[in-house]
């Protein structure tokens, strides 16, 4: 067996918590890819609906229903992010998958609620994925000294991560949300990736875009579609993809 099939998602916007025909459709495409195992499920941010500098006290009810759809990991959106720890950490504290971004650092004494990245053992080899989100506080603005936390640049930890995974997997996934333009400098900055699933500019792309080997896809925005990655690792890797409707 050589064949994984990846599912994706990114920019739902909290569609999946306010729609239950456009969720019940999503978990009926799932459950029928995973008649034929491997199958991947990710999600590339901007899942949940609240504001940047708001959170629900009560958390995001759509991670709930991404865990109960099977996701086996996301990255963080803008969407997600709060500069309180308790505001972080409540955004996320219902999804029960692994939530990716390397390019965020606690200070002080803050608990950082996500992971840099994540190896999964598949059948048809080990999968590295790691996570990278758009910069919302970094050291050179003022409002850092009012946050708990502060992001590096992307595009510079995406080519780390990169370099320090590649060696132990046979797949690497950068899921990012730094939108479709910043995506193709990743790929020019890092070639040692497979595939990059991106979000945060919303952009529809029917198949894959290539920058170099480097594979780029996106699912638009708002659960409208989800997107299928085939990936054959027999031999030299090869990468496919397309846009499924949802309606």
């Amino acid at each position: 067996m050589s064949r994984l099939v990846i599912l994706h998602t990114n920019d739902m916007h909290n569609v999946l918590a306010r729609d239950e025909q456009r969720a019940a459709q999503l978990m009926e495409m799932v459950e029928a890819e995973r008649a034929n195992p491997p199958v991947l499920l990710l999600d590339a941010g901007d899942a949940i609906g609240a504001g940047n500098l708001t959170f629900n006290p009560a958390g995001e009810a759509i991670l709930e229903r991404m865990t109960t759809i099977g996701y086996h990991a996301m990255t963080i959106g803008n969407r997600e992010f709060h500069l309180t720890e308790i505001g972080f950490t409540t955004k996320l504290n219902r999804a029960r998958f692994p939530v990716l971004c390397a390019n965020i650092r606690a200070r002080g004494n803050a608990r950082l609620p996500v992971r840099s990245h994540l190896i999964l053992e598949t059948p048809v080899g080990r999968v590295g994925i790691f996570g990278v989100t758009v910069p919302m506080i970094t050291e050179r603005m003022l409002s850092h000294r009012v946050s708990a936390y502060v992001f590096d640049d992307p595009i510079r930890v995406g080519a780390e991560m990169a370099e320090r995974l590649r060696p132990q997997v046979d797949l690497l996934i950068a899921l990012t949300h730094i939108g479709l333009k910043q995506d193709i400098e990743l790929a020019k900055r890092a070639p040692q990736i497979d595939l990059i699933i991106g979000g945060h500019s919303h952009s529809v792309l029917e198949e894959p875009q290539r920058e170099g080997r480097v594979a780029i896809v996106q699912a638009g925005s708002y659960a409208r579609f989800l997107g299928r990655v085939e990936v054959d690792l027999a031999g030299q890797t090869t990468i496919s993809g397309k846009l499924l409707s949802l309606v």
